[in-house]
């Protein structure tokens, strides 16, 4: 009788196959837990490894193979060398925390070198044509990147409970390099978050209503609090239109619905079109604001350790780059034709 049972449980065992490549990519980045868009690039960046070599699997190549195809995208496809270090960073995420393979050879595969670019800065009567081109809830979102310096998908992901309104702060969670920071609610734009977050609340009460409104909760928080994706606290200040199926439950047997953050696109084309609309010659986009939010301050006189604790630079050169963009033309000095 045992004998039969120990050959059942062999057989199940057996029967059990290891998971692919790519869900063991796949869960890996969710034990680390990598945001969903880096988990969406690495993946992309492996098939497309795979794929350029006729489907052989990783582990039966190695430096060659990845030189190669490096040197693929930058010469042939002629990608940027930060689209080159990512897909780096992602084969080096395959081997070395996937695969378990020791690989120093992938430490010295060349990094490609990112230009310094000056960053494209809008003076203050070019924000104040943008924003006077926006309305509902895309002026509100770009008046906060300006307002704040928070990037796009800081000022996305909020929820209700990270803005204090009577201390006039904002609270950024899980930050680029998974860092928290205080940034401050500008004073005009208080009165329009209320009653933007009132019109937020009855379509939260809507979903509620209908058996959902349950928000997508960072990492262990929903096992920990298991009622607490319904709370209002939880929602995201700016909530999308519609429904849509949460991507980390692609795979599973019922895939679960929710109402996840605005699109960055919608900005990103609002934005677009509010510029063309403004006739102004600059490629601006909403992280020109951020860009913009910094110069601005240092022009007020603001000193830089503040500006970078506001950014959430970890390095203070990083904001020294926008020293070189105040409005005193190259390097702060004036040309000899001004003066003749």
């Amino acid at each position: 009788m045992q004998n039969s049972e120990t050959n059942s449980v062999i057989n199940v065992v057996k029967s059990v196959e290891p998971p692919k490549l790519l869900e063991q990519v796949r869960g890996k980045i969710r034990l680390k837990h990598y945001s969903i868009r880096t988990e969406q690039a690495y993946l992309d960046w492996i098939k497309r490894f795979i794929l350029h070599f006729d489907k052989r699997h990783p582990s039966e190549m190695g430096a060659v193979e990845v030189e190669v195809f490096l040197t693929y995208l930058a010469v042939e496809r002629n990608v940027s060398a930060s689209t080159q270090n990512q897909a780096k960073s992602a084969l080096l995420f395959l081997y070395k925390e996937v695969l378990g393979v020791a690989l120093p050879w992938l430490d010295n595969v060349e990094q490609a070198k990112t230009p310094k670019r000056l960053p494209v800065v809008l003076t203050k009567t070019e924000v104040q044509a943008v924003l006077g081109r926006l309305s509902g809830t895309h002026w509100l979102v770009a008046s906060l990147l300006y307002g704040t310096g928070m990037r796009i998908l800081e000022v996305l992901r909020l929820r209700v409970k990270d803005i204090d309104f009577e201390r006039k702060e904002i609270l950024i969670r899980d930050a680029k390099g998974f860092k928290d920071r205080v940034t401050m609610l500008p004073l005009t734009l208080v009165t329009p978050l209320k009653t933007h977050l009132e019109r937020v609340k009855q379509l939260h009460q809507n979903d509620l209503n209908d058996g959902l409104g349950a928000v997508y909760m960072p990492q262990a928080l929903g096992l920990k609090y298991p009622y607490a994706a319904r709370d209002w606290i939880w929602q995201y200040v700016f909530p999308s239109g519609n429904l849509s199926q949460d991507p980390r439950s692609k795979n599973e047997v019922e895939p679960v619905m929710r109402r996840h953050h605005l699109q960055d696109q919608s900005v990103q084309r609002a934005m677009r079109q509010a510029v063309v609309d403004s006739a102004i010659t600059k490629p601006a986009t909403p992280h020109t604001l951020r860009h913009s939010f910094a110069t601005h301050l240092l022009e007020g006189g603001y000193d830089i350790r503040t500006v970078q604790e506001l950014l959430g630079h970890s390095d203070v050169a990083t904001t020294m780059i926008y020293t070189h963009v105040l409005n005193k033309g190259g390097r702060g000095v004036s040309s000899p034709l001004d003066v003749l």
